[in-house]
């Protein structure tokens, strides 16, 4: 039984450290106990999405970004449904624009106008172009959260009333979408770049 804990700490501290690895050193280490500065903190979520969205937005040929499930990707009886469900093309749109709006709301400003755009956007390049402008912004909006007003409530932000917690939905509802795009990968054959 013993054995068997210390072979499982030693598997598992060494995933951790591959994964770390492989990661990167993005920012600086912080000491166990210090505090983080909002900014640092929110910067490196929103790093971790920007790294794994970007990745399976460029990993999808450009020919599949109207790629939606159908009826053809399900076995017959299993009942799934998808009418509506967006391709992936909508789904990258979406992620973009969700960007600019919580970005817009941390700065107090109007959604910029590039935003209105993106829904009208269909092929990669633009897409990809729409998506890394998205990312830029939010990084903006991200690094006028200070502790001082990191947690001061904010109006009109769908219920999320603070800089902080509207930086952390960026991520948040952003990865709903990229375990979606995941799985679109996925019915066209092809590995998903953090799962090489």
């Amino acid at each position: 039984m013993r054995l068997r804990l210390v072979c499982t700490v030693l598997i598992l501290g060494s995933c951790a450290l591959v994964s770390s690895a492989q990661m990167g050193s993005r920012s600086p280490k912080v000491a166990v106990g210090a505090q983080m500065p909002p900014v640092q903190a929110q910067n490196e979520l929103l790093n971790l999405f920007q790294r794994e969205f970007m990745g399976v937005a460029r990993a999808m040929p450009a020919d599949k970004y109207s790629f939606a499930p159908g009826a053809g990707t399900f076995a017959a009886g299993q009942g799934a449904k998808y009418d509506g469900v967006r391709t992936f093309a909508q789904q990258i749109a979406h992620v973009a624009e969700a960007n600019f709006y919580f970005a817009s709301k941390i700065l107090g400003e109007r959604v910029p106008a590039e935003a209105k755009e993106v829904e009208s956007l269909t092929t990669k390049d633009q897409l990809l172009k729409a998506a890394t402008d998205s990312f830029v912004y939010a990084h903006r909006a991200i690094a006028s959260i200070t502790p001082a007003n990191a947690y001061t409530a904010i109006d009109g932000a769908d219920g999320l009333h603070t800089r902080s917690v509207l930086a952390s939905f960026i991520s948040a509802h952003g990865f709903d979408h990229y375990g979606q795009l995941v799985e679109y990968l996925r019915m066209n054959g092809i590995v998903p770049p953090g799962s090489k």
